[in-house]
């Protein structure tokens, strides 16, 4: 029979590895989203972004298959039903679009804002272990670097209406 702390724990590892499988989903969601953008669009610099944002999604993934590894859990190995719907619809959008390029960093910057309120939530919400905790908010800011740098992007695309 189990103490009332064993189930505590096995209950937060639970919670932890779900988190990280959640993420990871997120992640490769993110990186098919972002090779997807690549052909959809039409300047060189956003291309070469996307291209930048997909390796970082990828190394993202890396990084958190490694962690629940560590964990002794088996990692997620695709997306989420949700992340193929949102290609989808970016898709299409696009297509739609007078202003592809535009389209295409309208629908990257809300993917990139979905993802930094899962990895707030994430990191507000539980107690993680501190090297857990570490990795998580170096993904964060390099999000939120990201959400930063697409408006100078979105003048790119601009200029070429």
């Amino acid at each position: 029979m189990k103490t009332t702390r064993e189930e505590a724990r096995e209950e937060s590892h639970k919670e932890l590895v779900n988190d990280l499988q959640e993420l990871l989903e997120k992640n490769l969601d993110a990186e098919k989203g972002f090779k997807n953008a690549i052909e959809d669009s039409k300047e060189r610099g956003l291309k070469q972004f996307l291209k930048n944002q997909a390796l970082q999604k990828n190394r993202f993934v890396t990084e958190l298959d490694a962690i629940i590894r560590s964990l002794n859990e088996e990692p997620k190995g695709k997306g989420s039903t949700t992340g193929g719907l949102h290609r989808t619809w970016m898709d299409i959008k696009t297509a739609l679009s007078s202003n592809k390029d535009e389209a295409v960093l309208e629908e990257c910057l809300r993917g990139e804002k979905a993802s930094r309120k899962e990895y707030e939530e994430k990191l507000d919400n539980k107690f993680l272990p501190p090297e857990i905790s570490k990795v998580l908010q170096k993904h964060l800011a390099e999000i939120n670097e990201t959400i930063a740098g697409v408006s100078t992007l979105e003048d790119l695309a601009d200029r070429h209406d």
